[in-house]
């Protein structure tokens, strides 16, 4: 049996075997304890069930584990995303979820524990980027950021020392956070420059490097919009400006 062909049957068991729910219908006591002690070998803890868009298919959230989609009473489940079929084609719902649960996380982050490169004039969006000073396409999407806040883009900052928190790129990083032109600091880091080596206590570095890996950040640039989209790896001003839906001001 193929890997398609065992997916295809795994999914027609569940649909078979559990009532019809409504999609993000929170399962009642009974059903989400019943859910738990199924689920729970080798110590596998669930932060969250409801019912997903697929008939009788619940959406599980393990900590600090991965989406996965089991029937009601926990006998089956599948690692994986779940997607719909429209006329459009296919919508991928599970990395819909990652999206909201991002930009809701993103949301709560202080602007005063960002590096933030705001526009002279109107803000017609904004992008999240975890990034390190050592990274080379981190440097070169730095040289994005005039046309990115020319366009209206403010680019938000959050560290993310690939080597660790306690690496030189790490301290580096920290350096910029505690500096008391951030900005600047970190302009000089990305352009190679020697800067005063600063710490401060508070300094957000290594629960940010935390965070993105939460997120599923694992190399940097990673982009995030405002919708929570996650885009790895550089882009250049003028696709991040389309991801955005906005008309870019330069012509580019």
């Amino acid at each position: 049996m193929t890997y398609r062909t065992l997916k295809l049957a795994l999914m027609t068991t569940l649909m078979m075997g559990a009532p019809i729910g409504m999609a993000a219908e929170p399962l009642d006591k009974a059903e989400l304890d019943t859910l738990r002690a199924a689920l729970n070998v080798g110590g596998v803890e669930i932060t969250s069930a409801q019912m997903s868009e697929m008939p009788g298919v619940v959406e599980v959230q393990l900590k600090a584990g991965p989406l996965v989609y089991s029937t009601l009473k926990g006998d089956f489940f599948i690692v994986g995303d779940l997607y719909s079929v429209g006329p459009t084609g296919y919508v991928n719902l599970a990395e819909q979820r990652r999206d909201r649960e991002r930009a809701e996380t993103l949301a709560k982050v202080d602007r005063d524990d960002m590096i933030i490169f705001s526009p002279e004039g109107e803000t017609r969006g904004y992008i999240y980027a975890f990034t390190d000073v050592s990274c080379y396409y981190c440097q070169k999407l730095h040289l994005e950021v005039p046309e990115l806040n020319k366009n209206g883009i403010e680019v938000r900052y959050l560290a993310y020392p690939r080597a660790g928190v306690d690496s030189v790129p790490g301290k580096q990083l920290v350096s910029a956070w505690c500096a008391d032109n951030p900005e600047d600091t970190l302009t000089k880091l990305k352009s190679k420059q020697s800067v005063p080596e600063s710490e401060c206590e508070g300094n957000p570095v290594a629960a940010q490097y935390q965070l993105g890996q939460e997120m599923g950040v694992n190399g940097t640039p990673a982009i995030i919009t405002e919708t929570g989209q996650l885009i790895p790896g550089y882009r250049p001003a003028g696709e991040l400006i389309a991801i955005l839906g906005l008309n870019s001001e330069s012509g580019q």
